[in-house]
């Protein structure tokens, strides 16, 4: 087996990368445990009704925006494909 050297660095290698792994959930699970309040959720600072149509109308104007250049972007580009498609097809 001509193999022997290589193997036997990659065993090597695998045992000097041994660690011990903290998981995602243990992590959360311990951060919880070490904030007091952390069911309890307080905002300091309350928003008036006024305020908050004027942010709601403010994000229904952007959204508006978005979903229009979004549109007219999509848009060009099917025309491009199609007119790529139909000069491709008359050349052949």
């Amino acid at each position: 087996m001509g193999f022997g050297g290589t193997v036997s660095a990659m065993i090597t290698t695998l045992k000097n990368n041994k660690r011990d792994r903290k998981s995602t959930f243990d992590t959360l699970k311990d951060h919880n445990k070490k904030t007091k309040n952390h069911d309890k959720l307080v905002f300091d600072k309350e928003a008036s009704k006024e305020q908050l149509q004027k942010i709601r109308i403010s994000i229904q104007k952007e959204n508006r925006k978005k979903l229009l250049i979004n549109g007219i972007g999509i848009l060009v580009i099917a025309i491009g494909i199609f007119v790529f498609l139909t000069q491709l097809k008359i050349k052949l």
